[in-house]
């Protein structure tokens, strides 16, 4: 019985250990989106880190779907504006397959540096066979105004 409860203590925290890991993975990933966005800019960041299926919900448009949100994308300028993300928290599925990450994002426009919009986002994120994880649905809002105008 005592062998029992040991090898149910380290299977469990050994799930445990799984979640956080998992957890820190798709913060960093979110993350180092948000930098590629900021560097490279916002159509290759989002290029890179979305799944063949995923779905965008922007102001204004039925969701986007699969091929067409990838037209989407591709078909906007991000040369006037940078746009960067801090997610706050992320939570991943118990099958460890979906996770979700939300936070806050600013869109600065590069003709006028005092032009600053800001909002909250919502990212859900898939699990690649490889072990990355990519974007499956995507939104945000206006949320937080703008108050740096």
């Amino acid at each position: 019985m005592k062998y029992l409860i040991i090898i149910a203590v380290i299977f469990f925290s050994g799930c445990v250990i799984d979640s956080i890991s998992d957890e820190y993975t798709v913060m960093s990933t979110d993350k180092t989106f948000s930098e590629i966005s900021q560097y490279k800019g916002m159509k290759a960041a989002f290029l890179q880190y979305m799944d063949n299926s995923c779905v965008l919900l922007r102001p204004d448009h039925l969701p986007i779907v699969g091929n067409a949100a990838n037209k989407f994308i591709n078909s906007n300028s991000d040369t006037s504006f940078t746009l960067t993300w801090k997610p706050s928290a992320a939570t991943v599925s118990k099958s460890s397959d979906l996770a979700f990450t939300y936070g806050t994002y600013q869109m600065m426009l590069h003709h006028n540096k005092d032009s600053v919009f800001t909002g909250t986002y919502v990212t859900i994120w898939k699990k690649q066979k490889d072990g990355s994880w990519k974007f499956v649905l995507d939104s945000g809002n206006e949320g937080l105004g703008n108050p740096s105008h």
